[in-house]
């Protein structure tokens, strides 16, 4: 599905030079929730922006499915935004003065599909996230964790095939982490998305199938935790998932 074929990027000349990822070679097959995890500056969050075509490799290729992405012109590029991919952020970029069915709906509506079947969608979505009593309340109404389940319904109202997420529980208590984090790993077994998520939080990638690790541009480690079972709170994650601690 995704597959980084000795993909480089700098950012930067002679002195201010970053080298943000070094020969990265990963496959990421359909249906897999694959998490990213490393300390700051290692390229983590470089890596969703390739995939959604946001910025281009230094050297090498990614492709999603059979498409080399560097082939895509702009139109391309951001038809398959819209189209392939949802996006989860830390920061839920929610807007406002909209209520959550409206917020949820309005990538369907900017695609071109009709009021009624943007809503019809919308209401099943909104109701996959256990959030359709919340149908009319604004953000602003909202408690973090049921905004973090309205940008996730609006990830996966266009029926994506692949989740993007960044950080995506970095402002939640870890009752609301956990919550979320069932959430993606159920659009991942249930609905055949595929989950690409970056995160230094080991709670979090407990609940993915496999875990890669980078260190200054380079994976280090590629760990298949997909037989273990996902904590239900912050004190088992020690025994699901244990990694080396980031320098």
């Amino acid at each position: 599905m995704i597959r980084f074929a000795n993909v480089s990027k700098v950012f930067g000349e002679g002195p201010t030079q970053v080298d943000a990822l070094r020969d990265l070679s990963l496959d990421v097959p359909a249906r897999q929730f694959c998490t990213i995890m490393g300390p700051s500056g290692s390229g983590k969050s470089t890596v969703l922006h390739l995939v959604a075509g946001l910025t281009k490799p230094t050297e090498g290729e990614i492709y999603l499915g059979d498409q080399p992405l560097s082939r895509m012109t702009e139109r391309d590029a951001a038809l398959m935004r819209r189209r392939e991919l949802g996006f989860i952020f830390q920061f839920f970029h929610l807007i406002p003065y909209l209520d959550a069915e409206e917020n949820v709906a309005l990538p369907l509506l900017l695609d071109g599909h009709s009021f009624s079947a943007a809503r019809e969608r919308t209401e099943r979505t909104l109701t996959l996230v256990d959030l359709i009593h919340r149908r009319h309340h604004k953000p602003t109404e909202l408690s973090g964790g049921e905004m973090q389940r309205m940008a996730i319904a609006r990830a996966l109202v266009t029926s994506p095939r692949v989740i993007l997420a960044d950080e995506p529980t970095g402002n939640l208590d870890s009752t609301a982490t956990h919550a979320i984090m069932r959430l993606l790993r159920r659009g991942s077994e249930e609905i055949g998305v595929t989950v690409l998520m970056v995160t230094h939080d080991p709670v979090c990638a407990s609940y993915g199938d496999r875990v890669v690790r980078l260190v200054d541009g380079r994976i280090v480690e590629d760990i298949d935790v997909s037989e273990r079972q996902a904590p239900q709170d912050d004190e088992a994650v020690g025994s699901v998932l244990t990694l080396p601690r980031e320098p």
